[in-house]
């Protein structure tokens, strides 16, 4: 039986680009991160292939929802596939960013970039064979940031030495508005914690997306705590607690067990897109991940 195939349009026609590793070449773009005293700090380098802009990115469902087969292509606006993970670029200007929705809030169920298989759709994680699933619903908007990747060679020394989990970074979005699986945000980083899972470093960068009423309140870590009190606490002990219903130990945090400020979060991007910029080059071994 043949399986439906469902194209809806996301993200906005002045705001979406997207580019191409299989076409164009790859730059190097200088970005500072940011000044202070009227003085620009060092300058750091964010690496992105040359953006192509696109009217809007649509997204292509196959198969059924909670579903072994179910996947989230993403389009461009000639209808060819390409990879959320590869070819969205990562750095807007300005200290904005992409972000793609994986799992909208006040949802359980585990959907994630399937870093394996060409194009990387979107597909629900499994485990023994069978669709993984939440405990309990998470909070927040939740998804990666495209063009970055945490180096399962690399020892973070500030971290405990602990090694990248060979994922996208991830982004927990605090806005008040429930995203769609697929759509694409910009965002300001203003956080970020440092989970260890099974002695794995997983970043999850603290962010806001730009349409949210709240936005242009909260630019740093203190202004989350004053705006949205509680939420940073909640976001640490939901990840520290949510393999606990299944056994598992809770997982750590590094750098004192608490949130790090918005200049650490884009250190942590710098960073991770760099390893990115070698995965995509192949002077780091690419694995059975997929550079499609």
């Amino acid at each position: 039986m043949a399986t439906a195939a469902r194209v809806i349009a996301v993200g906005s026609s002045t705001t979406t680009a997207s580019c191409f590793l299989r076409k164009a070449p790859l730059v190097l773009k200088q970005r500072p991160l940011s000044s202070s005293g009227g003085r620009r700090l060092t300058k750091r380098l964010f690496f992105t292939c040359n953006a192509i802009h696109k009217p809007q990115v649509q997204i292509k469902e196959e198969g059924q929802p909670e579903t072994l087969d179910y996947r989230v292509f993403f389009l461009d606006d000639s209808s060819k596939k390409i990879s959320p993970w590869h070819d969205i670029p990562l750095h807007l200007g300005d200290g904005v960013f992409n972000f793609v929705v994986e799992i909208p809030k006040e949802s359980s169920a585990k959907m994630e970039v399937a870093t394996d298989e060409p194009y990387t759709p979107i597909k629900q994680d499994t485990k023994k064979g069978k669709l993984r699933y939440y405990p309990y619903n998470i909070n927040w908007n939740y998804g990666l940031l495209p063009q970055t990747w945490e180096d399962p060679s690399f020892a973070n020394s500030e971290v405990e030495g602990a090694l990248g989990d060979n994922d996208p970074v991830d982004v927990v979005e605090i806005g008040e508005k429930r995203r769609k699986i697929g759509e694409v945000l910009k965002v300001k980083p203003l956080a970020a914690l440092a989970m260890i899972d099974e002695g794995e470093l997983d970043w999850k960068v603290v962010a806001i997306s730009l349409d949210d009423p709240k936005a242009s309140l909260v630019n740093d870590v203190d202004d989350v705590e004053k705006h949205f009190p509680g939420t940073l606490t909640s976001i640490r002990d939901w990840f520290r607690d949510y393999k606990i219903p299944d056994g598992k130990p809770a997982n750590k945090f590094g750098l004192g067990n608490k949130a790090a400020n918005k200049d650490y979060a884009l250190k942590v991007i710098t960073e991770t897109n760099e390893s990115w910029a070698k995965l995509v080059k192949r002077t780091i071994p690419a694995g059975e991940l997929s550079l499609l």
